[in-house]
């Protein structure tokens, strides 16, 4: 501003024009810090759900320990097995076989007696870490009619991989559990001969 318009109450052109710049430039200042942080914020969220989303398997816990030894081995987590050739699922944590009756799924411990005989051994089986995937039993029947004849998947029970052990109805468990106790007795041993030299 200049000094006539500092001492009088009435604005030259020259300054109302400054003042409406300054305005501007204000409002723009802001609209572009609203901006960034909206931008900034888009960033944060798009980059949790992709670490989410890329990361997200490695967050399941391991349950080598609780999945049958008729299951298929290669898997550090499973949730589900679908198995097509009786349109059934076995849900791992709870140790339950799924299955439709009188319109309704059913968690049993044991299939129906029907099929009391069925070879859980040689079935086929297909892993499913979703929810609830008897919710898409459509979907899953449909894609996994196809395959007739036994499996030839490798089975937890015939697997030498020492992963494996640490599942109690595994063979090769009592050893391996003797060994770790063992292993643990003589590092024990070991601690102490360390304590009474010094």
């Amino acid at each position: 501003m200049n000094s006539k318009c500092v001492n009088d109450i009435t604005l030259c052109q020259s300054c109302v024009t400054n003042l409406k710049l300054n305005q501007l430039n204000f409002i723009e200042i802001n609209n572009t810090h609203y901006l960034m942080k909206k931008l900034i914020l888009f960033f944060v969220l798009f980059s949790g759900s992709f670490l989410s989303q890329t990361f997200g398997q490695d967050s399941y816990k391991d349950n080598i320990a609780s999945q049958p030894i008729w299951g298929p081995a290669g898997y550090n987590h499973v949730d589900y097995y679908y198995l097509p050739d009786i349109e059934m699922y076995y849900y791992i944590p709870r140790q339950k076989f799924i299955y439709m009756e009188k319109g309704r799924w059913l968690f049993k411990s044991s299939l129906p007696p029907s099929y009391k005989n069925y070879d859980m051994y040689n079935a086929r089986k297909v892993v499913v870490n979703e929810p609830r995937p008897y919710l898409n039993h459509q979907d899953y029947r449909i894609k996994h009619e196809s395959s007739d004849g036994p499996s030839n998947q490798q089975l937890i029970r015939d697997s030498h991989e020492s992963r494996y052990f640490v599942n109690k109805d595994h063979p090769e468990h009592a050893k391996w559990k003797n060994y770790r106790k063992n292993k643990e007795h003589h590092r024990g041993q070991g601690q102490e001969n360390v304590r009474t030299t010094n």
